[in-house]
């Protein structure tokens, strides 16, 4: 990782050389001929009021190339291009005698034509013009084309008397001009009263229902937007009321004009008109919308695409018939919960949309097909849901080359396999092996027991389309909000990595979502028990902790009493300041206890640092039983996938350990030297977490976006803990944090990365993001990261590590920087530099930009935006 930061270091270094070249080199105008303008600016006012409405600027047809910076990068790509290859090839050919004799005989005639149609020559004016932007030349047209569209906007606000005009001013510098919109209003016109005038007399009844829900209201100004919404209003009422038929484009409006009133009156009537479905029946004197009922629902559990029907079996399960073939292979009431609407029930598109979901929820059926027959002559329907089965087993494997600072290279596999409708209420069950191997770096190498890592695990997790629990709760989560029980229990074992660690785990959660922004998880169970093999490895792992140990102890070098704790093999040389190591572990752990025995004569300040080094070799090589409930809120407001302004909120509040301890009275536990209970010889965990997660965005632009994203997480032990496992604790910096920092070597507090892996149970972030593109499919970003972490309640006695109030706010590191990324449609490749702006752990007068350079910067790569 080291190399290849390094080699990043000075790619960043040379591109940035490359582009300032480049900026200097290129000419803005120089595909702007005589007499044209480039544009440089569009303004728009209405009234003399300046717009900024991004909506009404988007009407605007011509608009300025795009800048990076304020620099028009994509502009001066565009004009690198040459715009005749094939011509400046054949001057460059014939320039000097004998050129071209001379490259036929080098290359060929043949390889010479090949050459002028090569990449060099055309391709690379083809690919300048393909990810530039040509110059945009003031064009009168469209310069006017843009009054009409905004005429045309404002008119559908009511100002039907407005007038527009443009003005091309010209700027100080050459070739040069911006384009001043002005749009003049008049007076706007309202709605004065409001009419209807309904075929149906059902549709009626329900329109006054909800009138008060009306859009479009007496006194209004106009709107043809509100218009445009409210027909979407009624549509989704009516057909939520029975009319499964109705048809948006049966209602419009008139605007009707008194001839009586005064010229500059500005109100205006306006009438809804209803009408017949538009069909071939209209002369029928009872073709008009009606309420609809279900006469009959029928459900095919076993239908072919394209077979046919006549030969299935069937039953009736409740106002349903189940149409199946040979035997059913589903509970009748497994099928019937998915479906939102039963026989002499109102037709309700809601019912409909939602029984789409819930099917397609359950995960044993492909798409459903839904259809919906007239009864002739009454307003009655027959529903036919048409369940093609998906595969009972299906197989996936994955495979995978992965690097890392531990692996020179290696290996990763996983399969898994998936079964459907296990016990016939549409449960899923799957059970998954995953493995890895990989070598060595030489460092860990030597450390570790041989040159090889490897990791093996596995999991079953099976999947309920409802709510497992003892009694039923369909009333308080009903079906519509597709609710899901997984039951997991999976295992993992590492082999030379880090501590060995073998890990077990069970999870009982409960997920449900009342709408289709908010989603609601409950884990009513998590249990995970961590055991630690190795623990001999941990002043290899941690080695900024055996450092710390090994400099204290070289204090004692010349004690006899100590001579067995060192590596005698490793010799100082009696020329330099070398000295001898600690052996691992005999050596570190007996000096840990001989220093830590009462009455050793060593200072305080050591003292303390030793005692802090035992205190950690404790807590991370100790087995860990974490017994845990959580609960976590999520709501999302994005639409769609190109959806750029949206929130995301995330709230998490977990409980660990009470359970346990409440049956401390019935259970006879056992308990360790520090009067911790304990479970199977391991003392359980006791805390509570809680964490809220913020993420904005904000469209500024087009295709610019402004994202931001605020954390604060707080892990309080209590109990039977004095401190939060190590898999529970935060950490800062990495590419989804401060990008500054490499991920665990940010904080504590205002401490310089005294561990390998840093931590604590209080953690304050917040990111700010600026995401433009630069041409074709690379994005660009200009970035800041806040944040640190910090030791609170807990038994950390480091002042420099613990919140103490506001006054810690000033350890707050800040890293700024720019990233580059790279669209692929399916997942966006992106590159971040991060420079170390304000870094707490240095002193007061040097924490601003001390080290705001390449070569402490932080490099990072990652796959999709952070946040």
């Amino acid at each position: 990782m080291r190399a290849l930061s390094g080699l990043l270091r000075n790619w960043a270094k040379i591109g940035l050389l490359l582009l300032m070249f480049g900026m200097a080199a290129c000419n803005t105008l120089k595909k702007v001929d005589d007499g044209e303008f480039l544009l440089t600016k569009n303004s728009i006012y209405a009234d003399s009021s300046k717009v900024n409405n991004s909506d009404i600027k988007s009407l605007i047809s011509q608009k300025p190339n795009s800048t990076l910076l304020g620099y028009p990068l994509r502009l001066n790509l565009y004009n690198l291009a040459k715009e005749n290859p094939d011509s400046s090839f054949q001057n460059w050919l014939y320039r000097k005698e004998k050129r071209e004799k001379r490259l036929n005989n080098l290359l060929s005639q043949k390889q010479v034509n090949r050459l002028r149609e090569s990449f060099l020559v055309k391709g690379a004016s083809d690919f300048l013009k393909r990810i530039g932007e040509a110059p945009v030349v003031i064009d009168t047209t469209q310069t006017q084309k843009s009054v009409d569209r905004l005429k045309a906007f404002y008119n559908s606000k009511g100002y039907f008397n407005n007038t527009g005009t443009y003005n091309v001013v010209k700027g100080k510098r050459k070739k040069r001009a911006e384009i001043e919109y002005q749009i003049t209003l008049n007076k706007p016109f309202y709605i004065d009263t409001l009419q209807k005038n309904i075929s149906s007399p059902e549709l009626d009844s329900i329109y006054m229902k909800a009138f008060d829900k009306s859009l479009v209201k007496s006194g209004d100004q106009f709107d043809l937007g509100n218009f445009t919404i409210e027909r979407e209003r009624l549509t989704t009422l009516f057909r939520n009321s029975g009319v499964y038929n109705f048809q948006e484009s049966s209602i419009n409006y008139d605007i009707l004009r008194d001839t009586t009133k005064v010229a500059d009156d500005q109100k205006m009537d306006v009438q809804l008109n209803i009408q017949k479905p538009r069909s071939s029946n209209d002369s029928l004197p009872d073709n008009t919308y009606k309420i609809h009922r279900f006469k009959k629902v029928n459900i095919y559990a076993d239908y072919l695409i394209g077979g046919s029907t006549d030969s299935l079996q069937s039953i009736e399960h409740e106002n349903y018939t189940i149409y199946y073939n040979n035997k059913l292979k589903y509970k009748p009431k497994a099928l019937t919960d998915a479906i939102f609407f039963e026989k002499d029930s109102i037709y309700r598109d809601l019912d409909r949309i939602r029984t789409y979901r819930q099917i397609t929820n359950l995960n044993t059926f492909k798409y459903p097909n839904i259809e919906f027959i007239p009864e002739t002559g009454e307003a009655m329907l027959t529903s036919n849901i048409y369940l093609a089965p998906r595969p009972k087993f299906s197989l996936n494997l994955d495979f995978d080359v992965t690097h890392s600072n531990i692996q020179r290279v290696g290996t990763a596999f996983s399969a898994s396999v998936i079964t459907r409708n296990v016990f016939g209420g549409a449960e899923t069950l799957n059970i998954s092996a995953r493995g890895s191997v990989g070598l060595l770096n030489d460092r860990n190498s030597s450390l570790a027991s041989g040159t090889f890592t490897s990791e093996i695990g596995g999991d079953v997790n099976i999947t309920f389309p409802r709510i497992w629990f003892p009694f039923n709760t369909e009333k308080i989560i009903p079906y519509y909000m597709l609710p899901q029980s997984r039951f997991l229990v999976g295992t993992n074992f590492q082999k030379n990595i880090g501590l060995d660690k073998q890990s077990f785990n069970t999870v009982l959660s409960y997920n449900w979502n009342p709408s289709n922004s908010l989603r609601n998880t409950i884990e009513l169970l998590n249990v995970e028990f961590v055991r630690n093999v190795n623990i001999d490895n941990f002043f290899n792992v941690y080695q900024n902790t055996y450092d710390r140990l090994d400099g204290i102890a070289d204090k004692f070098e010349g004690d006899a009493n100590f001579a067995s704790f060192y590596d005698e093999t490793d010799e100082p040389d009696l020329d330099s300041d070398d000295e001898l190591d600690l052996l691992v572990p005999s050596g570190t752990n007996a000096f840990i206890d001989a220093v830590l025995e009462p009455g050793f004569a060593i200072d305080e300040e050591d003292l303390s640092s030793v005692r802090s080094i035992r205190e950690r070799q404790q807590r991370l090589t100790e087995n860990n039983l974490i017994f845990a409930s959580n609960y976590t809120l999520s709501k999302n407001s994005k639409v769609d996938i190109n959806d750029n302004d949206f929130y995301q909120f995330r709230m998490k509040l977990e409980s660990a350990g009470n359970l346990l301890s409440v049956l401390d009275g019935v259970i006879p536990y056992n308990k360790n030297d520090n009067d911790q209970l304990l479970v199977f010889g391991v003392p359980f965990s006791q805390y509570f977490k809680t964490e809220l997660d913020f993420i904005r965005h904000w469209e500024v632009g087009n295709s610019k976006v402004l994202a931001f994203r605020s954390f604060f997480g707080l892990a309080i032990p209590y109990g039977n803990s004095e401190s939060i496992p190590f898999v529970r604790s935060y950490f800062a910096g990495g590419s989804n944090d401060n990008r500054a920092w490499n991920a665990y070597e940010l904080g504590p507090g205002k401490t310089s990365n005294i561990n390998d892996f840093n931590e604590a149970n209080l953690k304050l972030a917040m990111n700010l993001e600026y995401r433009f593109p630069i041409a074709g499919d690379v994005k660009g970003a200009l970035f800041a990261d806040a944040g640190n972490i910090w030791n609170v309640f807990d038994n950390e006695d480091n002042p420099e590590a613990i919140f103490s109030g506001f006054s810690s706010l000033s350890d707050i590191a800040l890293g700024t920087g720019f990233g580059l990324r790279y669209d692929f449609t399916y997942f966006v490749f992106r590159l971040d530099i991060g420079f170390k702006t304000y870094n707490p752990a240095e002193e007061a007068s040097k924490r601003w930009f001390r080290q705001y350079n390449f070569k402490n910067a932080g490099f990072n790569i990652g796959i999709n935006y952070p946040f």
